[in-house]
Order: C-alpha cells, then sequence, then structure tokens
C-alpha cells in the first residue's frame, strides 16, 4: 500500500517513484484541503510537471498569472517556472501529479512533512531542504 504523508492541508500519496521507474518519473496523488495551499511557491531546473485534475478545484499561480485547475482538465508546468498553489474552495481537491524525469522521490516530502509539523518551522532550514532536492524557492511576481 502506498505511504500516506500529511503536510499542512495536503496529503500525498506515492504512487510511483523515481526508484520505481528507473529515474523516468515520480507520481503522486495529493489531496489539498480547503483553504490550503502549498507552503513554499519555487520552480525546479531540472524536471517538467505535470497536473491531471481529479476532484475539486484548485488555483495554480503560475509566474505572474493565475490558472485553475478542475476535474478532467491538465496543467503542464516547465521546468524553470516558478509556481504554487492554493484550494480556496468548501471541499478538498485531487490532483495527479507526474514530475519528468524523476528525481524527487518520498524522502523529500517526508522531510518537509517533519519540518513543517513544528507550529514555527524555520523557513531558512524549509529552503535548504528544498534545494537540496533540486527545488528552488521563489517569490511570485
Amino acid at each position: 500500500m502506498p505511504e500516506i504523508i500529511s503536510i499542512k492541508g495536503l496529503e500525498l500519496r506515492f504512487l510511483h517513484s523515481k526508484a520505481d521507474t528507473w529515474g523516468s518519473l515520480d507520481m503522486f496523488e495529493m489531496v489539498v484541503q480547503p483553504h490550503a495551499r502549498m507552503p513554499v511557491a519555487h520552480y525546479h531546473e531540472s524536471w517538467d510537471e505535470t497536473v491531471y485534475g481529479l476532484e475539486g478545484e484548485m488555483t495554480f499561480r503560475i509566474g505572474d498569472g493565475e490558472v485553475g485547475l478542475s476535474v478532467g482538465e491538465t496543467l503542464f508546468i516547465p521546468r524553470g517556472t516558478v509556481h504554487a498553489f492554493r484550494n480556496d474552495g468548501p471541499v478538498p481537491a485531487t490532483c495527479l501529479v507526474v514530475l519528468t524525469p524523476g528525481v524527487l522521490g518520498i524522502d523529500y516530502f517526508r522531510e518537509v512533512a517533519a519540518l513543517l509539523a513544528s507550529d514555527t518551522p524555520d523557513l531558512a532550514q524549509m529552503g535548504a531542504i528544498m534545494r537540496r532536492y533540486g527545488l528552488v524557492p521563489a517569490p511570485l511576481n
């Protein structure tokens, strides 16, 4: 059974990791609770991200703009694109996330969950974890 990791209003269920796919992809299902959001906007230099809407609706902030993601829709986020997401709706939203090539693995999410479990997480430490796994914390324009 896939491991479920909870991170401040997010639940991640890893379906395949780079170890399972010889580095070709990471795939996980993400449930975003109402009024939850990605903790830190970021970009990645070495992989692309594709997000498929499965249930509910979410809003992605990509660079200077916002894009909605609903059931049956797909959002492609190319490497180097600053992005974040949120769920402003009254119900959870679920999406399938595919990272190509697979570079993160489940350990990144375990570390972030442990750090954010604190009432006052150290944002500098969050940035260090992100950079170690190839993510670059970035302000949204």
